[in-house]
């Protein structure tokens, strides 16, 4: 099944985003890798793709995974959660309709 996993940036968390950046972005080429990653991707704080120190409001990803607590599992081992990036991460199910 799909889960959305949902992170809240803290303030000041632009600093500590860029340092974890790497690994983050490690462990979701490895999703993709097994073809389990749907999409990912920062929300950014202002209307630009390139926010530069405007910063982001936090993070959406959406994978398979084979449970809820597979997924909260994996959302609870992010570097950006363990550096202190996110403040809140949430973790829900999700049903992908479109596009078909």
């Amino acid at each position: 099944m799909l889960y959305m996993i949902l992170g809240q940036d803290g303030p000041d968390a632009l600093p500590k985003r860029k340092l974890a950046r790497p690994a983050h972005v490690e462990r979701l080429r490895a999703l993709q890798a097994q073809g389990r990653l749907v999409l990912a991707g920062p929300r950014p704080k202002v209307d630009s793709d390139a926010p530069n120190e405007a910063g982001f409001h936090g993070s959406l990803i959406v994978a398979e995974f084979a449970s809820l607590a597979e997924a909260e599992a994996w959302a609870a081992a992010d570097p950006y959660l363990l550096q202190g990036v996110y403040e809140q991460v949430l973790v829900q199910p999700f049903v992908k309709t479109f596009p078909e």
